[in-house]
């Protein structure tokens, strides 16, 4: 069978725009690209943590089903309350992947004639889950408190209205303004709900996130905290109240209908919470994120970042992956993100730094970026 003629003009055309994405495959680069902030993916430690655990979860290599067929357990049940509780919550239920969980919590908890209001920089899955509801949504300029009142204001009647927005965001590296929006919690009934994947292990009391850090845990209506960047593993849970849970796992379609983890991935994220509450990488990742700042603070290519992600813009799709060749030439994986994930004319460089970065490493990128032209 010919591959559809559709199919194959939307290919080449991703090709002639110079969006035609291709894997790579990490050849002994500096890693200046992952999400591994912590280095917990490459810890030995945390997998001979989670070989202790295999026996409380079972030694099966798969689950066999769904959590609400013959993929549950007492331990798991567990899992999900010392998370929970780790994070200030009364309850949590774990999914397989940040992106089923935020397609799977918006998009069951959006009925007709509720709202969504979200920051316009939200994660692509956060959209998704929006767009699978009944609810209609609107957007907000990124960061901008007044344009989110306006739009409290004009969605004053009507059902459920849900804020969405993320505490650190995975393109800019900027943090939400949580207190000013807990504010307006007290003026307009609104129900809010923050992913805080990037700001996990690398923010807050034992990397508890952002609104641990600020006090604003108890403001929240969901929380969803990933567990495939600092923490190393994979997956994701959604925190709230009892109710919040069992609504879930009786709504939500990406939990009922999908196979739950494997026995060994449970051990692991347990695991890689018994790292996170003892770990100095924290301090380490802190460090060196003032080191990176210290040296890029007179560039205004540099985007202001408090987290572990920051960005150099370097306009136009052709410019920015030429510079991530050569970067790649020079020894550092260093990717670029094009329009239309980022608006056009702020096209950039992401640059992710890590606990297990050196100051060597961290100077010399720095210094083959100036050379380069490319901090400017």
């Amino acid at each position: 069978m010919p591959f559809p003629d559709s199919l194959l003009q939307a290919l080449n055309k991703r090709k002639e725009e110079s969006l035609f994405r291709v894997l790579y495959k990490n050849k002994g680069l500096i890693d200046f690209c992952s999400n591994d902030y912590l280095g917990f993916s490459r810890s030995a430690t945390l997998g001979t943590i989670a070989d202790t655990h295999d026996a409380v979860y079972g030694t099966n290599n798969g689950s066999t089903g769904s959590r609400l067929i013959s993929g549950n357990s007492e331990a798991i049940e567990l899992l999900e309350h010392k998370i929970a509780h780790f994070h200030n919550a009364d309850a949590g239920i774990i999914y397989n992947s940040g992106y089923d969980a935020n397609i799977g919590l918006l998009s069951c908890i959006g009925k007709k004639d509720d709202v969504f209001i979200y920051d316009d920089l939200i994660h692509a899955s956060l959209h998704d889950g929006m767009r699978l509801s009944h609810a209609a949504y609107y957007k907000f300029r990124h960061n901008d408190i007044h344009d989110l009142e306006r739009l409290l204001i004009a969605n004053k009647a009507g059902g459920n209205v849900y804020v969405v927005i993320e505490s650190v965001y995975s393109m800019d590296g900027d943090s939400a303004p949580l207190q000013e929006i807990a504010r307006l919690k007290k003026l307009y009934p609104f129900q809010l709900i923050v992913d805080e994947a990037h700001a996990t292990g690398v923010f807050g009391n034992k990397g508890k996130g952002l609104c641990n850090a600020i006090h604003l845990e108890k403001e929240s209506f969901a929380r969803i905290y990933t567990f495939g960047k600092a923490l190393g593993v994979h997956g994701a849970i959604v925190v709230g109240n009892q109710l919040l849970k069992d609504y879930l796992v009786n709504f939500s379609r990406s939990f009922i209908y999908t196979t739950a983890l494997s026995p060994h991935s449970y051990s692991s994220i347990d695991a890689a919470y018994d790292l996170l509450d003892k770990t100095t990488e924290i301090e380490k990742l802190q460090h060196n994120i003032s080191i990176f700042k210290s040296l890029t603070k007179f560039f205004p290519a540099i985007l202001p970042s408090e987290s572990s992600i920051h960005c150099v813009i370097v306009p136009g799709n052709n410019e920015v992956t030429e510079a991530s060749r050569v970067l790649r030439e020079k020894g550092f994986d260093v990717r670029p993100i094009k329009s239309p994930t980022v608006r056009t004319g702020s096209e950039r460089l992401r640059i992710c730094l890590h606990s297990f970065n050196t100051e060597t490493e961290i100077n010399t990128l720095c210094e083959v970026m100036k050379e380069l032209r490319i901090l400017k």
